[in-house]
């Protein structure tokens, strides 16, 4: 068995797989030999190169989102498709409360006034998540993960999520209901047609002026441009975003120069610890593959 690991995983990724047989780490030219091939975020699993794969039957992505794969492709081909959901909900989770609190508390202005020696503490008056209502738009393992940790910060934890089905950790509620009473709407939804432009115009007049918008979804869940025009008149407080409808973000992207947004380049799963969690369930859904086809 041939098994290339196309994107950036943890440094012991390629001795945990070698029982299984050669290894080969970020070499495109073995893609047309891999039998089993390992992405994150930066592989696209379509078109062109989807072709040149021809001896693939397992693709593992190291993540929760399997938008970036060809799926119906992969199934017409016979293509097994796996990901790795559980590994990144503690990691993600925390990255959206980091942005949560670099928002209320203005962290990249203070940090940046303060380097730049001008104490702006007055300037800098922020808000406690303590009382606040946090309004989770899906109800996975990851935003699980949130409303955890929301509720040891004192929060009110609603969530809306697409079967109704109830969870001990929020109150499930409509998507109009939610966004009416959330201080902060934060979306842990897949990309898919029914979540592109999900937030939008329409649906930030629905939210409470001075609401806070936080993705660590997909980028495409959010209309760009009505996010911005929100934050620019007031309407929205704030957002912090870790993902963009195209990445790395463009640099004339309008997220750029928004009034009160916190930017991160796609860092929500990118700790060691989620690493070495998505390559022992690499390596475990490999060994299940190996199984069932010998």
């Amino acid at each position: 068995m041939k098994i290339l690991i196309a994107d950036k995983f943890g440094p012991e990724l390629p001795d945990l797989l070698q029982k299984f047989g050669e290894v080969y780490v970020s070499d495109e030219s073995k893609l047309p030999e891999a039998d089993v091939l390992l992405i994150r975020s930066a592989t696209k699993v379509r078109g062109e190169y989807l072709e040149r794969a021809k001896n693939l039957k397992l693709v593992i992505r190291g993540g929760v989102g399997i938008d970036n794969i060809d799926s119906a492709r992969c199934a017409e081909r016979g293509i097994l498709v796996r990901n790795t959901p559980e590994a990144s909900a503690i990691a993600v989770a925390e990255m959206a409360f980091a942005l949560m609190l670099a928002t209320i508390r203005h962290i990249p202005a203070a940090d940046q006034g303060t380097k730049a020696g001008q104490w702006p503490k007055k300037q800098l008056k922020g808000t406690e998540l303590n009382g606040k209502t946090l309004g989770l738009i899906g109800m996975g393992l990851i935003a699980t993960e949130v409303a955890k940790r929301a509720k040891a910060f004192g929060m009110r934890v609603i969530a809306h999520r697409a079967s109704g089905r109830p969870s001990e950790w929020a109150e499930i509620v409509g998507l109009d209901e939610l966004l009416a009473q959330a201080d902060f709407v934060s979306l842990h939804v897949p990309y898919n047609e029914q979540t592109h432009d999900l937030i939008n115009a329409r649906s930030i007049d629905r939210m409470k002026t001075g609401a806070i918008v936080i993705n660590t979804a997909r980028g495409k869940c959010i209309n760009t441009a009505d996010l911005v025009a929100a934050l620019e008149s007031g309407k929205l407080r704030a957002a912090g975003i870790d993902v963009y409808p195209k990445e790395p973000v463009e640099t004339d992207s309008p997220l750029l120069t928004a009034k009160n947004i916190v930017l991160a380049p796609h860092l929500g799963a990118s700790t060691d610890e989620n690493m070495t969690r998505i390559g022992l369930i690499a390596e475990r859904l490999i060994g299940e593959f190996v199984k069932t086809t010998s």
